[in-house]
């Protein structure tokens, strides 16, 4: 048994879990809503205000999927409750961000400006001249902004 796939996801209160058709589950928060598909040979179910995934076989796949799963499925029940953030530092002489609307204005030496535009669900906030905070609900989302 995955030792990460195999413990329950605790969902806190003003989180609702449905899972459709095909696996497709919605997390639905205070901070948003949040959907996915998963494999259909894994199982998942809400039960007593938790989530619990099940494999059918101990094949390689299923093993590896089995924890995978899990760690998605908590990742977007923690994104719609505390939400993920980054920080960044900009380091350069003359480098500095500024905020320009939803997006971000960047002078990062180049003979023209660089503007920033956020993808959906993430905003950009800037504290200072150099450091960039990343906010949102998806975790991969934060990461690849």
């Amino acid at each position: 048994m995955s030792r990460i796939g195999k413990q329950p996801i605790p969902i806190p209160q003003g989180v609702t879990v449905t899972v459709g058709a095909g696996n497709e589950v919605t997390v639905k928060g205070p901070g948003g809503e949040l959907k996915d598909t998963f494999s259909p040979d894994l199982t998942i179910s809400v039960a007593e205000g938790q989530v619990l995934i099940s494999r059918p076989s101990d094949v390689r796949q299923h093993r590896a999927l089995h924890g995978l799963t899990r760690s998605l499925l908590a990742n977007m029940v923690t994104g719609v409750t505390e939400g993920f953030s980054k920080r960044l530092e900009i380091q350069g002489v003359g480098y500095r961000a500024e905020k320009q609307g939803n997006g971000l204005l960047l002078r990062l030496g180049y003979s023209h400006p660089v503007v920033v535009e956020p993808r959906a669900g993430i905003t950009l906030e800037v504290e200072g001249t150099t450091n960039i905070v990343v906010k949102g609900a998806d975790k991969q989302q934060v990461g690849q902004t």
